[in-house]
C-alpha cells in the first residue's frame, strides 16, 4: 500500500506597508534597517517609558534580554511574539513589537533611505571640497613657479 502525500506549497507572505510578522528573521531584517527611533514602552496599554534612541544591535537569542538604556536600544527579537506594522501616512510606518501585554513601539526618526541619501550628500560635498583644494593648490604652485 502506497501512501502519497499531497504537499501544498503556500507562497511566502507578502506584507506591504502594514500587517503582522511572526517570522523572527523577517522581524530582524526590518528592525535592522532602523537607526534612530522614538520608542514607547507600554504594559496593558499604559505607557511605562518613552524616549529617543539609536538601535545599536538587533539579535535573535533566547538567552539574552532586550535592553533600552541611555538612548541605546539592544533588541532581541526573541523577547517578542510578533511585529505589527502600522502605516500613519504613505511615507511613515511605525513598528509595534508585541509580547503578551507588553508593547515596544518604534517610530523611525531617520529612515535608512534618508540616511543613505545624507551619506551620499556628505560624500559628494567632501569630494567637491577636496577637488577645490587640489585645484587651489595647483594654482598656487603655478603662481610660485611664475615668480
Amino acid at each position: 500500500m502506497s501512501h502519497q502525500r499531497n504537499y501544498y506549497h503556500l507562497p511566502a507572505p507578502c506584507i506591504i506597508e502594514s500587517g503582522i510578522l511572526v517570522n523572527k528573521e523577517d522581524i530582524k531584517r526590518l528592525i535592522n534597517d532602523l537607526t534612530q527611533v522614538r520608542y514607547i514602552h507600554s504594559l496593558d496599554g499604559v505607557i511605562q517609558n518613552q524616549g529617543q534612541g539609536w538601535i545599536l544591535e538587533v539579535f535573535n537569542d533566547s538567552t539574552q534580554a532586550t535592553v533600552v538604556i541611555n538612548n541605546s536600544l539592544y533588541i532581541n527579537i526573541q523577547s517578542f511574539d510578533y511585529l505589527q506594522l502600522n502605516q500613519v501616512s504613505p511615507q511613515e510606518t511605525y513598528f509595534d513589537l508585541v509580547q503578551d501585554n507588553r508593547k515596544l513601539t518604534l517610530i523611525p526618526l531617520v529612515t535608512s533611505c534618508q540616511e543613505q541619501q545624507s551619506q551620499k550628500n556628505l560624500e559628494f560635498d567632501n569630494l567637491e571640497e577636496m577637488l577645490g583644494e587640489v585645484l587651489s593648490a595647483k594654482w598656487d604652485v603655478q603662481l610660485d613657479e611664475d615668480f
